[in-house]
């Protein structure tokens, strides 16, 4: 099992697809990396010599941010902005969905259950 960015890729799985198991590696960085590396797109995880692994290691260290690094600037992103008392950050903080949709019904994924009003008789 290859080990990248300290996650464990799947063997089976195309490189293509392994990459994106990693936390800022979609399909289209996964692809760029690939191509950089040299490898082609229809190449398993399982078929890859140690130098292969070795290169796309040292080219997903140099050019992107990802897994740890990335999960802590995006916190620290947030963070600032809680700080700031600006908008998103207010949204932010109450739980609520910050990019303009509706409240009044639905945003049921961004303020978790429905509780129940007390003293409210149903009708």
């Amino acid at each position: 099992m290859a080990r990248i960015a300290g996650i464990n890729i799947p063997t089976k799985k195309r490189v293509l697809i392994s990459l994106t198991y990693i936390h800022g590696i979609g399909r289209t960085k996964a692809k760029d990396i690939c191509a950089k590396v040299g490898i082609p797109d229809e190449r398993r995880v399982a078929e890859l010599t140690d130098q292969e692994v070795i290169r796309i290691r040292e080219v997903i260290d140099q050019d992107y941010m990802v897994e740890g690094d990335l999960r802590r600037e995006v916190a620290m992103n947030i963070k600032r902005l809680m700080d700031l008392g600006c908008y998103r950050g207010i949204r932010h903080r109450k739980g609520l969905p910050l990019r303009g949709q509706r409240t009044h019904t639905n945003a049921r994924t961004r303020k978790g259950p429905a509780r129940p009003i007390a003293g409210r008789k149903k009708a």
